[in-house]
């Protein structure tokens, strides 16, 4: 699953099997990447911490189904499949609509300006995501502009950005430590409402 040794769900002991049994899907498994971490549980608790308040928190503004739009963009762009899959899944089913999440899919795997699945302020907001994960030493205040111009507010903006950087963590995660898929059921994640709920569903 790795390429550094880790704790299984059944041999986890204190705190780490608090963090276990918070994350846990319905039936019972532990996502690889939150395996990962597992020789050093506070770094699990800190990933859970912020992907749930980046892309789950109840006060996001952003449409949860283009967060994760977002996600699948920066996975691609840094060839990282795990996080693809992963976030593809959870896009479709957001989205419960097959036919929409391919055409969107396409266009991210291609020409972000072509095709019908983005209107402008779509389109600003990949191309900033883009930017930040290819080029980011490029990135300008023009940049946060052109966003706001395109009708996205500061808050909006600021979701897009955190979007954008923890994508970069995870898939450096995955693609750093070698995380596998192997073994996964593909789209859970932490969807309740409530804040402090990390179980994935």
């Amino acid at each position: 699953m790795t390429w550094i040794d880790t704790v299984s769900p059944e041999d986890a002991q204190g705190r780490l099997a608090k963090l276990y049994a918070r994350v846990k899907g319905p039936d019972g498994r532990v996502d690889n990447i939150l395996m990962a971490h597992s020789l050093r549980p506070p770094t699990l608790e800190g990933h859970m911490a912020l992907y749930k308040n980046v892309l789950h928190h109840s006060a996001n503004q952003v449409p949860k189904w283009f967060l994760e739009t977002i996600g699948v963009l920066v996975s691609l762009r840094n060839g990282c499949a795990y996080c693809v899959e992963h976030h593809y899944a959870g896009l479709e089913r957001l989205l419960d609509d097959p036919e929409e999440a391919a055409m969107i899919r396409t266009s991210l795997e291609g020409n972000l300006s072509e095709g019908k699945a983005w209107g402008a302020k779509e389109i600003a907001a990949l191309l900033y995501a883009e930017k930040l994960t290819e080029r980011p030493a490029d990135m300008a205040k023009s940049d946060a502009a052109k966003l706001r111009e395109a009708g996205w507010d500061d808050g909006e903006i600021l979701e897009i950005n955190q979007v954008a950087a923890y994508f970069a963590y995870a898939n450096r995660t995955v693609l750093g430590l070698g995380v596998s898929i192997d073994g996964e059921q593909l789209g859970l994640s932490p969807n309740s409402s409530e804040d402090g709920d990390w179980g994935h569903k």
